[in-house]
């Protein structure tokens, strides 16, 4: 899931806090410069070779969810390829979304939130819907953009009022928030109530599924990036924490 502040006073281009919720098992590269791409700062998927999130140093960005409809299904090709092949590419922002809709029958049902990250977009597959971003608070589950689940309504509140990038301390705590919805405020995807109320909370831990990291992403007014990451496994145990700066046009400067 994610809530993120889009040219909000203060907060310039893009503040964007997500979780990653996934099977523990699959296998993941941590955030990083990519290898192939230096310029690239993402995590990778090691099964399918795509990512969730990740931006490049002229300001492509893109992060994708999956739209729950009942139980998952496998698609033809893994969502993770959106978010590698807009960061990757040089199409513009419209002609990609072009792509998108006559290209969404090969995935899985997703969101993906993509664009430069002073003009981003959202395309809806199920729906084949594209929207622009207007400037606010916004969050992106496994419904659509801004559907009032009881996680995302509760991560964006943290970000109503904020007047200064909040410290990684501060983010990752409302990042590993357990509280899960009462019963009137669950959605019903097709799921069955037992596995709607375990995957309500914003920091979900299931017995073999649940939240893999949590991100930090600021982007300032010139395109200066902040990315911090943390990475967690079995039980949401911590296993490890990462932390990056990307400047307009440069590449792999190391961590720190």
């Amino acid at each position: 899931m994610i809530a993120f502040a889009y040219k909000m006073p203060a907060l310039g281009q893009l503040l964007l806090l997500a979780n990653r919720d996934e099977n523990y098992a699959r296998p993941t590269a941590p955030l990083d410069f990519w290898p192939d791409h230096p310029n690239i700062l993402g995590g990778i998927d090691l099964k399918a070779g795509g990512s969730w999130l990740a931006i490049n140093s002229n300001g492509r960005f893109a992060a994708v969810t999956h739209i729950r409809e009942g139980y998952a299904k496998a698609g033809e090709r893994s969502r993770g390829d959106l978010v590698r092949r807009f960061v990757t590419g040089e199409e513009s922002s419209l002609d990609f979304a072009k792509s998108l809709a006559e290209q969404r029958s090969h995935y899985a049902p997703f969101n993906l939130l993509f664009g430069m990250t002073e003009d981003l977009y959202h395309f809806h597959s199920s729906t084949g819907q594209l929207t622009r971003l207007t400037p606010g608070i916004h969050t992106l589950s496994n419904a659509t953009l801004d559907t009032p689940w009881f996680k995302c309504e509760r991560l964006a509140d943290r970000l109503q009022g904020v007047t200064r990038v909040p410290s990684e301390a501060d983010a990752f705590s409302w990042l590993e928030d357990p509280t899960t919805a009462p019963t009137e405020h669950m959605p019903n995807t097709g799921i069955g109530l037992a596995l709607e109320r375990q995957l309500s909370s914003i920091f979900v831990t299931a017995r073999d599924y649940g939240t893999c990291s949590s991100s930090l992403l600021a982007v300032s007014g010139r395109g200066d990036v902040s990315f911090a990451e943390r990475s967690f496994g079995l039980a949401g145990r911590e296993t490890g924490r990462r932390r990056y700066t990307l400047r307009p046009g440069q590449s792999a400067p190391g961590a720190r």
